[in-house]
């Protein structure tokens, strides 16, 4: 019988699960399509399209269905415990263990893994030592490259890591002082590139947040790291609309409440605080009615909502958000088996490869397919392939 042994660095198990979702754990993101589940992976969806076809979100879905735990699909296809809570994700793992016999080893340091032919040593802080026919690593992803050095001595090439999943930070720009207003769907883009993405947008007390920047953070991470987190973002507060479309409509809005004061009617629908500012930024007076409006100001306001310029210096991570790109090299991963091409019988699953997707369940459900596979083909019940 298969014994298996898990080594926990720190006190706590877990403890991304924990946080994960504002403490309800997205578990995944109802996608029943592999295309599309793949849509959402900057780096690794060629690796996974191959992993994905043995164990995708619906087997997720069903793997934890059949442990007791149901899942909720949200308005944004983001998937839950229907609990709200991720304790519940965390007892259903922990039980298997329990039920798998799985040894637990906490406040394990691996300092070290030697391959000696078919056999592995694990040297542990304090000079703890353990010896293995087969590991897997799943560690999570490591925030500097010298963090690999000990992948490095088993021959594995590692990507650069950087940060993805991360806001960005508007320093001394008045669009701050609107913190905590929400806009339901906004695009934004990074000039002078083809970065651009739609969804829920917050604007914070140091810059912006949400869904939309977070996915352009994840798919610019290289662009935006190589650019030194210094760049022009640009926002339409109302994608439905660009500048010349804006323009012909706010004419006609001229003409149907003329007699109204602009500050007392905002006709495009956005929240109260930001139609004031915009006003502000545009150099309109909001006493003045709509049939006053001149022209100049006018055109300004329609090229304010529809691509507003915002000097973008430096990012801001959480823990909940933080998701690294880079990792061990997927060329020298068997996307079927996980198993290293260069090391046989070591194994890696989740972050630790060089694959990270956008927020929405897509980081877990790497890690939920990268696992299910490797403890598979450890356990030999799966049929090696090329």
């Amino acid at each position: 019988m298969l014994k298996v042994i898990l080594l926990e660095k720190t006190g706590k198990l877990l403890s991304k699960v924990k946080v994960s979702g504002g403490g309800r754990c997205n578990v995944t993101h109802n996608c029943t399509s592999v295309a599309e589940l793949l849509k959402n992976y900057p780096r690794g969806h060629a690796f996974l399209k191959k992993s994905f076809h043995h164990f995708a979100a619906t087997d997720t879905v069903n793997w934890f269905a059949e442990r007791g735990v149901k899942l909720k699909t949200e308005a944004d296809g983001r998937m839950f415990p229907i609990t709200d809570s991720s304790q519940t994700i965390i007892d259903c793992l922990l039980k298997e263990a329990n039920e798998k016999k799985i040894e637990i080893l906490m406040q394990s340091t691996v300092e070290e893994v030697l391959s000696f032919g078919n056999r592995f040593e694990i040297m542990l802080s304090g000079g703890r030592k353990i010896t293995a026919d087969k590991v897997c690593l799943a560690c999570g992803g490591l925030s500097h490259s010298n963090k690999f050095d000990w992948l490095n001595k088993l021959g594995h090439k590692i990507v650069s890591p950087l940060p993805s999943l991360f806001t960005f930070n508007l320093p001394g720009d008045t669009i701050t002082q609107l913190m905590g207003v929400t806009l339901s769907e906004v695009q934004v883009k990074i000039a002078g590139t083809k970065l651009e993405q739609k969804g829920p947008l917050l604007i914070t007390h140091w810059g912006m947040s949400g869904p939309a920047i977070l996915k352009l953070s994840a798919w610019g991470a290289r662009t935006l790291a190589d650019m030194n987190y210094q760049a022009t973002l640009l926002v339409n507060w109302l994608p439905l609309y660009h500048e010349n479309s804006l323009r012909e409509e706010l004419q006609k809005i001229r003409f149907s409440i003329a007699t109204q004061k602009i500050g007392n009617r905002n006709p495009l629908s956005l929240p109260s605080r930001l139609w004031e500012y915009l006003l502000v930024k545009a150099g309109i007076n909001p006493e003045i009615r709509w049939a006053d409006l001149p022209a100049k100001e006018q055109n300004a306001l329609a090229k304010l909502v529809t691509s507003q310029q915002f000097q973008l210096k430096g990012k801001t991570t959480f823990k909940e958000e933080f998701v690294t790109a880079g990792g061990i090299d997927l060329s020298e991963v068997n996307p079927h088996t996980m198993e290293s091409r260069i090391v046989p019988g070591l194994y890696f699953a989740g972050e630790i490869l060089d694959v990270d997707g956008v927020t929405g369940g897509f980081n877990f459900q790497n890690a939920w397919t990268t696992g299910y596979l490797a403890a598979h083909h450890i356990a030999g019940s799966e049929k090696v392939q090329p």
